[in-house]
This record gives C-alpha cells, structure tokens and sequence, in this order.
C-alpha cells in the first residue's frame, strides 16, 4: 500500500478523540499527526470524525428534570439512612451475642462454683462407706461383743492378755 494510503491503526484510531481535544502526550500526538501528514486516507478519516463532532451540536441536548436534583440528593439520604440502620442492626446483633455468650459463661462459672462448693460442704456417702468397710464387714462379730466392759475384760484375762513370751 502506498505511503499515502495508510489507514490508521486501531490504537491509532483508538486515539483520534483524545489527539483532537490536545489530551495526548507529546510523542503519541506526534505519530499520529506524522500520519496525517503523510496519509490522505488518514486525514479522510479524521475529517469524517471531525464533521461527526460538528454534527452532534446540532442535536437536542437532553435536559435534565428540574426536580432532578432534589431527587437524587433525596436517594442518596436514604441510600445514606439505609446503611446507617444497616450498621445499628450489626451493632445491635453484636451487642446481643456478646451479651448471651457473658450470660452463658456466667451461668457456667456459676454451675460450676456451685457443684464444688456442693462437693466440698456435703458429704459422699460413698466415701463413709469405704472409709468404715472393715467395721462393716464384722459388725455382727461387735454385735456378739455385746459392750466395751467385756472386751476390756478380755483383754485383762490370761488367756487372751499380752503375751509373756
């Protein structure tokens, strides 16, 4: 293709709106007006986006609503209101767990000082019982003994008294 009928790249094109407002940087700017120069079917197609811009002047400009302000600011408030009840209900569902896990531990705490003051202070029957087993096994031999006086008796006696050996 001829120098002077080269097309602009897409990037190229990509560029035109930003080359002819002057918001390119200096290099980029610089190729594309190279191109230009040199290139009837770029200037073509620079013209054809330059007529495209002339003609949008032409077109009813749309017009916002009057109300259109107020409304938007209106929107925005509640938009504003809605996140803040949003942000109290997570405080709030916080606080409220943070409350029931401080009850729960206090009940906790509680039942537990409560079984060991309970195992402390009252006696286990169990305890006694293996304590006292070896009374219990021969209380019907200290139910024969009768009193204390015949044992003492016995123990006084030379049949039964402290060995002389």
């Amino acid at each position: 293709m001829a120098p002077d009928q080269q097309r602009l790249t897409p990037a190229e094109r990509a560029d035109l709106v930003a080359y002819l407002d002057g918001e390119l940087d200096d290099a980029r700017s610089r190729a594309i007006a190279t191109k230009l120069t040199h290139s009837t079917t770029a200037r073509r197609e620079i013209e054809v986006l330059e007529k495209t811009w002339e003609l949008l002047e032409y077109l009813p400009r749309a017009q916002a609503p009057e109300d259109f302000t107020a409304r938007t600011l209106t929107e925005i408030q509640q938009l504003t209101h809605r996140g803040d009840q949003r942000e109290r209900a997570v405080l709030l569902t916080a606080r409220r767990l943070v409350m029931g896990g401080a009850w729960a531990l206090a009940t906790l705490l509680a039942l537990s000082l409560g079984y060991a003051a309970t195992r402390w202070a009252w006696p286990d029957p169990t305890a006694r019982l293996s304590r006292d087993l070896p009374i219990a096994e021969h209380l019907d031999e200290y139910r024969d003994v009768g009193s204390k006086r015949f044992l003492q008796e016995l123990a006084d006696s030379p049949e039964f008294g402290v060995d002389q050996y």
